[in-house]
C-alpha cells in the first residue's frame, strides 16, 4: 500500500501520566488535563524538551505534519540506524523527500516516555541544531490541545460528554470558534474555513510554520497581486521556495475580522504535487490546504483544538496576527474586531 504524507513544516497518543487534573467541568462535560508542556519559541519554532536514547533533543510541535518523524540530519547526529520505508512518499515545503525509518530504544517528551518505537526519517536539512523530532498531528489528534503561548505552555486534555459545550474554559466572555474538516485519506489534519477578501479559503493550522503563508495560485484566484520577493526558505524538501508579501483587505476566521493586513505568499501547490506511477501529469495531493496558519497566528491567540468536537476555539491575545519577526515585549495592536 502506498502512503502519501504531506508535511507542511518549514525554516498516537504517547502520553499517559497517572494523574489527571480536572481543568473544566460544565454539566455532564468533563475535561481532564493530562499534561502541560513548557514551550520555548526559538526562531518562530515551538520547541519542547525531550530525549532520544538518553540524548537531549528539542521537539518541534508541528500540527501541520500528518505524521511524527525525525529529520535525517538529526538521525545522523544521534547515530540512528536507518532503513528504507517502503510504501511511503513524503512531501514538504520544497518538494518530495526520501522516506526512511529508524527504531528508537527510548523516546521522552516531558515526563512521559515510550520504548522501542519506530519513527519515520525524512528531510534534507537541519531545522535548527537542537530539533531532533517533529511531533506531528498523529500525536495530537485524539486529544484536545491548547496553545497558550502567552504563558509558554501547550496543554493536553481528554474530554468526555462535551458535545455542545464550549471547551474554551478560560474565556469568561466567550470565544470565537470554527469547524474543523473531517479527517481524509492523507491523515489527521486541522483544516478550518477562513475568508480572505470575502472569499472562502481552506487553511491548515500549522504550528510548525513560523509564519502564516497563502498559496500563490490561490492568491491569484483571489485577485491578490504579489509584491516583490522578500526572501526564500527551505522545508523538508530539497528545493528553496521564494516568499513575497501581499496586502489583504480582510481576513476572517470565525467571528474575528482582521482588516488591512499583509500575508506572505509562497508556491505551496508545487510542493504538494506529485506524479503518480504510470502517469506523466502532476496531481495535487488530496486534502492539501491553500493557506498555512502558522506560529504567528498562535502567538496572537489563545487556541484550543477540540478534536473530539471537530472545533477550534480561540481568543485574541494581542499583537500582530501575521508577522515574520519574533514578538516584541510590548506588541503593537492589530486591527481586529468582532463582527
Amino acid at each position: 500500500m502506498l502512503h502519501i504524507v504531506l508535511v507542511a513544516v518549514f525554516t498516537v497518543g504517547l502520553l499517559a501520566p497517572p494523574a489527571l487534573d480536572a481543568a473544566a467541568t460544565t454539566s455532564d462535560c468533563k475535561m481532564a488535563r493530562i499534561a502541560e508542556l513548557p514551550v520555548r519559541v526559538v526562531h518562530n519554532k515551538l520547541i519542547v524538551d525531550g530525549a532520544i536514547n538518553g540524548k537531549y533533543v528539542g521537539i518541534l510541535l508541528d500540527t501541520g505534519a500528518a505524521i511524527t518523524m525525525i529529520p535525517r540530519p538529526a538521525a545522523d547526529r544521534l547515530g540512528l540506524s536507518r532503513q528504507t520505508a517502503r510504501g511511503y512518499r513524503m512531501f514538504g515545503i520544497g518538494g518530495e523527500t526520501d522516506a526512511e525509518s529508524a527504531v528508537v530504544d527510548e523516546f521522552k517528551i516531558g515526563q512521559a516516555s515510550a520504548k522501542g518505537r519506530r519513527f519515520l526519517v525524512a528531510g534534507e536539512r537541519e531545522l535548527g541544531d537542537e530539533v531532533g523530532v517533529i511531533l506531528g498531528e498523529d500525536f495530537f489528534h485524539e486529544l484536545e490541545v491548547e496553545f497558550d503561548l502567552a504563558h509558554n505552555a501547550v496543554r493536553l486534555f481528554q474530554s468526555k460528554d462535551c458535545d455542545g459545550t464550549s471547551l474554551a474554559y478560560w474565556a469568561t466572555s466567550g470565544a470565537g470558534e470554527t469547524e474543523i474538516e473531517a479527517v481524509n485519506a492523507t491523515g489527521p489534519r486541522i483544516v478550518v474555513p477562513v475568508l480572505i477578501n470575502g472569499k472562502p479559503v481552506r487553511a491548515l493550522l500549522d504550528s510548525g510554520a513560523g509564519v502564516s503563508v497563502l498559496d500563490r495560485p490561490e492568491a491569484a484566484r483571489l485577485g491578490i497581486a504579489p509584491g516583490p520577493v522578500v526572501g526564500s526558505g527551505r522545508g523538508l524538501g530539497p528545493k528553496a521556495v521564494d516568499f513575497a508579501i501581499a496586502p489583504l483587505e480582510t481576513f476572517v476566521i470565525g467571528d474575528e475580522t482582521i482588516r488591512d493586513t499583509t500575508i506572505e505568499l509562497a508556491d505551496l501547490s508545487r510542493s504538494s504535487s506529485y506524479v503518480p506511477a504510470g502517469s506523466l501529469l502532476p496531481r495535487k495531493l488530496e486534502g492539501s490546504a491553500a493557506m498555512l496558519l502558522g506560529a504567528d497566528f498562535l502567538r496572537a491567540h489563545r487556541v484550543l483544538v477540540a478534536h473530539s468536537q471537530r472545533k477550534m476555539y480561540f481568543t485574541y491575545a494581542g499583537g500582530p496576527v501575521f508577522a515574520r519577526t519574533e514578538p516584541a515585549k510590548s506588541p503593537a495592536p492589530v486591527a481586529s474586531e468582532k463582527q
